[in-house]
């Protein structure tokens, strides 16, 4: 039986891989569970409540493009969050994940051909894994653009040669960025959006950690989009609750985007898409309207980034996340001291290797570690300080 060839060269996924590594050894102590990105802080507990109000909806098939009432909770919070004003029948579509989102816009939006030649797709390096996965699947040439400390952790599409932004047909951005938190700034959307004006691609702007930040609330892209007066249509927004609000398992996100975007990305969810249940529907609405556990869940990651910043005070190459949960910490090898750590402390981490595309030497994850904050506090500035010891002393 033959298979697709596309992909057929897909690395391990992350976490598969990291037990590959790991698992096969004794941990060297009590574990401490820091690879992750999975939300710990408590969600609101009327969530619970609302579902069990609503779980007569189970009955019936979930509208596929999301609830009248949860669409105008999700504009609504756009319009409080970024100061833009969206048409809940036109502008937005709820999710089941942002990953679903973010995979289908590539299959929705994506041509066949630029100017005559394969596209491309550009992407963060490191990136979230879906972006690589959507451009094979739409046979686009997936572009990995550094984001290093020379370029701010973010990725200088700008800096790309012609030849490669005139074949782009979209480019994937994480800000908040994972795993290395760093902002885009209002300046860096304006270029961006100015480039793909320029040379006439989509944004496709992953938001996910928006909500949790250090000190001031990250620009978004709808509002520079907005200010500028750019196509509707040149920009996706994504975001979802699952760190907003601790919900990774309610699977309740968000796209935002032009009506003729909306369109064909709901077009395609008509025949491929799996809408989110009703009553969680209801809960997500509610959730989306809601703002003071953002606040409370924002304050503890806060206080999170103390700890973090007092544990490797004086440790060279140590950068402070402007947002985000994740550290993304400098060793000499990735690989070698995630497996240093878990034998010798029991302390669980993510290399960065496993986080981004390139050939020794030329990965620019191969040289950090990710580490999610996402432990409760007092375990969490045990696993530091033991790591510290571990890998710094």
């Amino acid at each position: 039986m033959n298979f697709p060839e596309r992909f057929s060269n897909l690395p391990e996924y992350a976490f598969p891989r990291l037990r590959t590594l790991l698992d096969h050894h004794q941990a060297g102590g009590e574990v401490i569970h820091m690879t992750i990105g999975a939300p710990m802080h408590d969600f609101p507990a009327w969530v619970t409540d609302v579902i069990t109000e609503n779980a007569a909806g189970f009955q019936g098939y979930p509208p596929n493009e999301g609830s009248p009432e949860l669409r105008a909770a999700i504009t609504g919070w756009i319009g409080r969050r970024y100061g833009v004003s969206l048409d809940p029948d036109t502008n937005v579509m709820a999710l089941n994940g942002t990953r679903e989102g973010l995979y289908n816009a590539a299959m929705a939006l994506c041509p066949e051909q630029k100017n005559g030649e394969k596209p491309v797709i550009l992407c963060p390096n490191p990136f979230y894994q879906v972006y690589m996965v959507a451009s094979l699947s739409v046979r686009a040439d997936p572009v990995f653009v550094p984001a290093t400390a020379a370029t701010g952790h973010l990725p200088d599409y700008a800096g790309l040669p012609k030849d490669v932004l005139n074949r782009t047909v979209a480019a994937y951005i994480c800000s908040p960025a994972n795993p290395q938190g760093a902002v885009a700034s209002r300046d860096y959307w304006a270029e961006l959006i100015q480039l793909a004006e320029t040379y006439d691609f989509r944004i496709f702007a992953d938001e996910c950690y928006s909500e949790i930040f250090r000190d001031e609330a990250p620009t978004g892209v709808l509002t520079v989009a907005k200010d500028l007066g750019a196509d509707p249509e040149r920009i996706t927004l994504f975001n979802s609750l699952s760190k907003r609000s601790n919900l990774a398992g309610l699977r309740s996100g968000l796209i935002a985007g032009g009506p003729e975007t909306i369109k064909r990305v709901k077009q395609l969810r008509n025949y491929a898409g799996a809408p989110l249940p009703l009553p969680l529907q209801a809960a997500a609405a509610k959730v989306w309207a809601d703002e003071a556990h953002v606040v409370e869940n924002r304050a503890l990651y806060q206080e999170k980034y103390t700890i973090a910043d007092e544990v490797f005070a004086g440790v060279q190459g140590y950068m402070p996340p402007e947002a985000g949960f994740f550290l993304w910490l400098p060793v000499e090898n990735g690989e070698e001291t995630t497996l240093r750590l878990w034998q010798e402390t029991g302390v669980r981490v993510l290399p960065g290797a496993y986080l981004s595309q390139g050939d020794p030497g030329q990965n620019p994850g191969e040289q950090f570690i990710r580490v999610a904050m996402v432990a409760p506090k007092t375990e969490l500035r045990q696993g530091l300080i033991t790591l510290r010891d571990c890998i710094y002393s």
